[in-house]
């Protein structure tokens, strides 16, 4: 098993929570891991980016060459089109369909509509939607997550038991949002 994930969004959306996890239940599969991250001007809403690489044999580099990532997951889609490059030919985009405009220039609806049209494999919903529908607004990183636990390649119980035990500090009442979070990702893209 071997599978790279590059993470990306902007700095506050929960991207580094997202690696927590999936690199939490990696290590509890028995799997390697390395993970490398970029925090940018995070404070400012500026791009974060983590890479991570997870393989039942030992991995050498925490960074994933240019074409050779098997999932991008993004809570923002131009932030997912930034690391397109980096994409396997048969890779997987799962991205939030609602923007963080927090650049002047930032493209219109209808140009990243069509950029995302031309990925092979592309699962694109509005999680800040369907964070908000359930009154939960600040567990859409963890409805992102739900939404790409099968191309991530562990299993839905190791990322449930893993978002128990990184927010179990928080409250059981934190940890039982979070959870429903995932489950309702998951759901929203079967």
């Amino acid at each position: 098993m071997k599978t790279d994930i590059i993470l990306s969004g902007v700095g506050g959306q929960g991207i580094l929570s997202i690696a927590t996890v999936i690199g939490d239940a990696a290590l509890n599969e028995g799997l390697h891991l390395k993970q490398a991250e970029v925090h940018g001007m995070s404070q400012r809403g500026g791009d974060v980016q983590s890479n991570l690489r997870i393989s039942s044999e030992p991995i050498h580099s925490d960074l994933i060459p240019l074409g050779s990532a098997n999932v991008i997951i993004s809570l923002e889609p131009m932030e997912a089109l930034r690391y397109m490059p980096y994409l396997a030919p048969d890779g997987w985009v799962i991205t939030s369909s609602k923007p963080f405009v927090n650049i002047p220039n930032y493209p219109e609806q209808e140009a990243l509509d069509a950029a995302l049209a031309k990925v092979k494999n592309l699962v694109l919903f509005d999680v800040a939607q369907i964070a908000a529908d359930n009154g939960m607004p600040r567990s859409e990183n963890m409805v992102l997550l739900g939404g790409a636990v099968d191309a991530v390649g562990l299993s839905m119980d190791k990322i449930l038991d893993s978002v128990r035990r990184i927010f179990s500090s928080k409250g059981e009442a934190v940890v039982e949002q979070n959870i429903k979070a995932v489950m309702l990702g998951y759901e929203a893209t079967k």
